[in-house]
């Protein structure tokens, strides 16, 4: 990055619905598994959609050292803990000596799940039906009886963050952000800036989400977002494909360590990468719609670029192109794919058809706030592997969209430096290159 303080990822770790841990995780989405089932966490088959990846099987116990003070915790601070131990654990920092002053945290982690029931059962038994208006002292008698302080404080954004700095001590600088899907994305950009100014010598950064709730499904679907492939369902996440017909609801969570290089090196960890360009961007555009021209995405992407020193038509001394491969936002509605190509092809000129681009987003569903974590540790297992992980469900090419996006089946590919982005609702956009570490 631009700073004289290179920065490294020493851990990895992520709880997604396919899996719970690295390899795992990795094997399908190479094999391009679909982590698609109907949904199971509530009753959805009044919904339009039916269907989602969800995270199953998942227990807390095996990642924290006591349950006991997690015991309300929310599905997503749950998975947000999950990953935080593979990270760490990866990391190797359980070591004595690391001062936990010196470590921070910064999330990209979104809101709770609403305390549905006992929220919906304080409404009604505070409704007044006869003058058809909300009587407050009813209102607050049913909910004072029906919900619970910890279910309360669960729900905020901010408590996967207070979670994991109290399961591992740490005591450096901690934030979480919340800019729609491109949330764990800016928060890594951002982990990376606290560690090039000093602020700290580690953070832990990443993001956790989940939107399978009652009202979750219903917001995506009124917007009319999500896939309705309820005969179909594992075959309705199709990024880039002309049928696509909106994206599919994930969950889960990814972290991962950044350290200083010197830091690193002082206490003999090894890098598993190397993250060397950061970019962010807002549309000033509209809520829920991107910019149809990809200004937004197209400037993010160049900003990270830059920092990382790649031009983007240049070639490095190896005579290989500098991004080899692009880990796509690719939500697989009509609009993110059309504007997402376009910006590309923007950003990259000539060389855009000549760079593989795919979205795992059609096997884990999307994340929302956490996809942006998931897909750049994908980036890193891709340069470990020199895999490409694959664009299932793409069958049906679209004219307009004419990119290599890597269909149905992984490939064997060179890969030293990656691209992954992020676009939010309200017009985020961030974008990160990671790199193959060299010392």
């Amino acid at each position: 990055m631009s700073s004289a303080r290179r920065i490294v990822i020493t851990g990895m770790g992520w709880v997604t619905p396919l899996g719970h841990d690295l390899d795992t995780v990795w094997s399908r989405l190479v094999a391009g598994a679909s982590g698609v089932r109907p949904i199971a966490r509530f009753e959805a088959s009044t919904f339009p959609t039916t269907f989602a990846a969800q995270v199953r099987e998942f227990d807390l116990s095996k990642y924290v050292r006591d349950v006991t003070p997690h015991a309300h915790a929310n599905p997503n601070t749950q998975f947000a803990l999950g990953a935080a131990r593979q990270a760490w654990t990866q990391a190797g920092l359980d070591a004595n000596g690391i001062d936990a002053r010196r470590i921070g945290l910064y999330l990209g982690a979104g809101e709770g799940v609403l305390d549905f029931d006992n929220y919906v059962g304080a409404n009604l038994a505070g409704w007044n039906q006869a003058e058809r208006r909300i009587d407050a002292k009813a209102w607050a008698d049913a909910a004072l009886r029906l919900m619970t302080p910890p279910r309360e404080i669960e729900q905020e954004p901010n408590m996967p963050v207070a979670h994991i700095a109290r399961e591992f001590g740490l005591r450096g600088p901690v934030y979480n952000c919340l800019t729609a899907c491109a949330a764990s994305t800016q928060a890594i950009g951002e982990a990376c800036s606290i560690l090039q100014r000093g602020d700290a010598d580690v953070m832990l950064s990443g993001g956790a989400h989940t939107m399978l709730h009652v009202l979750g499904v219903t917001g995506f679907n009124r917007l009319t977002a999500l896939s309705t492939r309820n005969d179909d369902m594992q075959r309705a996440s199709r990024p880039f494909d002309r049928s696509r017909d909106g994206f599919v609801m994930g969950e889960g969570a990814g972290i991962v360590v950044l350290e200083t290089l010197d830091h690193a090196r002082a206490r003999g960890a090894m890098p598993l990468a190397e993250v060397t360009g950061f970019g962010s961007s807002a549309d000033a555009f509209r809520i829920t719609d991107m910019h149809p021209d990809g200004r937004g995405p197209a400037e993010a992407i160049r900003e990270a670029l830059a920092e990382a020193g790649i031009d983007p038509a240049g070639v490095d001394a190896d005579g290989r192109p500098p991004v080899q491969y692009i880990s796509a936002h690719g939500t697989g509605t009509q609009e993110n794919d059309s504007i997402e190509t376009r910006a590309i092809k923007a950003v990259f000129g000539d060389r855009a058809k000549q760079i593989p681009v795919s979205s795992i987003k059609s096997m884990m569903g999307h994340l929302i706030a956490a996809a942006g974590a998931v897909e750049l540790i994908t980036c890193v297992l891709t340069i470990r592997h020199q895999v490409l992980p694959p664009t299932i469900n793409l069958n049906t090419p679209d004219p307009e969209l004419d990119l290599d996006y890597v269909p149905n089946v992984s490939r064997p590919a060179r890969v030293d430096t990656c691209l992954s982005n992020s676009f939010g609702f309200g017009g985020q956009n961030d974008a990160l290159i990671v790199t193959r570490w060299r010392d």
